[in-house]
């Protein structure tokens, strides 16, 4: 029987969690091992990351992405035996100071005036140098280092749980306040006020009134004002790691049709959380969710969205797919976010040896117990409200 995974003390909320306990430098320590070990299993002198997702990664939490600059504001350059931030004169202070603090990293710091390929090419000069972007003639290790990426870490874990309380929180705190007559970009401004506000990022938001989404599924938000129904949904990110979560708030008794859809949708929820388990391939788990959708008569409804993906320092690192033939491991992040119709509900969970950790809140907000081979799975239920 799957159980779900608890790595939380007991009554211990996961907001609380001293995280000045947790080695970031060890965990910095760690991550330079991986690359090592990558650099010497292909014979790479050196490793070169200019994504802010693989930043945040190495440094264990740094941000080199600017938040709206156009450009990384940094860039790492990993030997075996030394770390180089690549940043220019305005914006070295920053980094050292706010996002990498005694970390053991070296600068290698340029003029602002100079072009940023100046620094990199003097540093891959002579050099068997591998990349996260395949640029300036490096290597593409991409996908290596996104595999990497996929195992979290103890403190990788414990910081999803906190960014996952946060979002939960902004998207069920907004459901239960916005207001008939409010406009999507209203409700997605009190949804992004109520991330910023615990320092988590938007890093994706949806709002899609009165069923919106049936045709748009990957729509965002506009002036049109709600009426009956709303789905909201979010991704955030804080310390590099992403959570997401999606609810539903209806104002009066939602339609059959509403209700048999999302109860389906929850069907799918349910049995892609069940089965989500280490050793088993992606494509596999996306083959028990697909035959759901046709065990309720919906079976073209996977076919015009994405249903699920593996989530870390990006959104999407990829997608619960029949061409995606990763095993699943344990502390490995999934996103199941079903959509059948307008219906669509989202959640995040931590894969464990012997079962899954919800990264939500389970009390508070109204659940729909789903059983899968016996085993009641709680997915949120659409929040009713008087009109």
């Amino acid at each position: 029987m799957t159980q779900i995974a608890n790595e939380m003390p007991p009554n211990k909320p996961a907001n609380e969690m001293p995280l000045q306990e947790l080695d970031r430098e060890q965990d910095v320590r760690n991550k330079h091992d991986l690359v090592k070990g990558l650099l010497e299993a292909n014979g790479w002198d050196a490793l070169l990351l200019q994504k802010p997702c693989n930043f945040s990664w190495l440094t264990s939490g740094g941000d080199s992405s600017g938040r709206g600059m156009g450009q990384p504001l940094a860039a790492l350059f990993i030997t075996p035996d030394s770390r180089l931030v690549i940043a220019n004169n305005c914006n070295s202070p920053q980094i050292f100071e706010e996002e990498i603090p005694q970390l053991g990293f070296s600068l290698k710091e340029r003029p602002w005036t100079e072009p940023p390929h100046v620094l990199l090419d003097d540093l891959c000069r002579g050099r068997n140098v591998a990349s996260d972007t395949g640029d300036r003639e490096t290597i593409d290790a991409s996908t290596e280092i996104r595999n990497l990426r996929l195992q979290l870490t103890s403190l990788e874990r414990a910081r999803m749980r906190i960014v996952g309380r946060h979002v939960t929180h902004a998207v069920e705190a907004t459901a239960r306040t916005l207001e008939l007559g409010q406009t999507e970009a209203e409700i997605a401004g009190q949804l992004s006020h109520r991330l910023v506000h615990r320092q988590v990022t938007p890093i994706q938001m949806q709002v899609m009134v009165d069923g919106r989404g049936e045709r748009h599924r990957h729509w965002s938000y506009s002036g049109d004002p709600l009426r009956n129904s709303c789905v909201l949904s979010a991704v955030g990110s804080r310390w590099g790691v992403c959570v997401a979560a999606t609810r539903t708030v209806c104002f009066g008794q939602p339609s059959k049709s509403l209700t048999q859809a999302y109860q389906a949708a929850a069907m799918v929820e349910a049995t892609g959380i069940f089965f989500s388990r280490p050793e088993t391939p992606a494509s596999k788990l996306f083959g028990r969710v697909s035959r759901i959708y046709e065990k309720f008569g919906y079976e073209r409804e996977w076919r015009m969205c994405d249903q699920g993906e593996m989530i870390g320092y990006q959104a999407c690192e990829l997608p619960i797919s029949p061409t995606n033939h990763i095993p699943l491991t344990a502390n490995m992040a999934l996103h199941w976010h079903p959509t059948i119709g307008p219906a669509k509900l989202g959640d995040t969970i931590l894969i464990a040896e012997n079962g899954y950790e919800p990264l939500r809140p389970m009390e508070g907000w109204p659940q729909l117990g789903v059983s899968v081979k016996g085993v009641s799975i709680e997915c949120p239920d659409m929040l009713i409200r008087e009109p």
